[in-house]
């Protein structure tokens, strides 16, 4: 069995909806058990930031699936679930972001593991040191504990704990 840190995101209303959609799907799977999820984190958004804030989390999942088999049923997961692909980092109703495979290095036209960007994202980084504090992240060389310390104080104070407000229709 293979170990696998996947990133779950949206922004579009029903944002926890969505995110559930999205990990329900993971977990319908046949060949995919999700061994840890982090809290749903609220991230303001990076790159394209004339958007809604995000929700994020982080699950580790057991598979047999090869990475890009596994890439290919988070993409198409990612279209069942309305995904649109219009403006790069623009508004999503699913994100599905293939991590860590192993402690593997892999560089293919379709996907680059570790996630190319990782370590500079906290919306990332944050609820990855809830379920994997100590993972050693491949090409970095360094722990996600260490990483975090090395990321700006703004992109911290971007990415908070979500607390659902119940009277909210969301």
């Amino acid at each position: 069995m293979n170990k696998v840190y996947l990133a779950l995101g949206t922004n579009i209303e029903p944002r926890e909806q969505h995110l559930e959609s999205g990990l329900r799907g993971i977990m319908e799977h046949p060949n995919i058990t999700v061994t840890r999820q982090s809290s749903i984190y609220q991230t303001a958004p990076v790159g394209y930031t004339n958007q809604a804030d995000f929700l994020n989390m982080v699950i580790e999942i057991e598979t047999s699936c090869s990475p890009l088999a596994l890439l290919d049923y988070c993409q198409t997961l990612e279209q069942e679930l309305g995904r649109e692909r219009t403006i790069r980092f623009g508004p999503r109703t699913i994100d599905l972001d293939i991590l860590l495979y192993n402690q593997e290095n892999s560089k293919t036209e379709r996907l680059i593991i570790p996630h190319p960007r990782m370590h500079e994202r906290a919306f990332v980084l944050i609820p990855l040191h809830e379920i994997a504090p100590d993972i050693v992240i491949p090409e970095q060389e360094r722990r996600v504990s260490e990483l975090i310390k090395k990321l700006p104080g703004k992109d911290i104070k971007d990415v908070s704990i979500w607390i659902k407000n119940e009277s909210a229709d969301e």
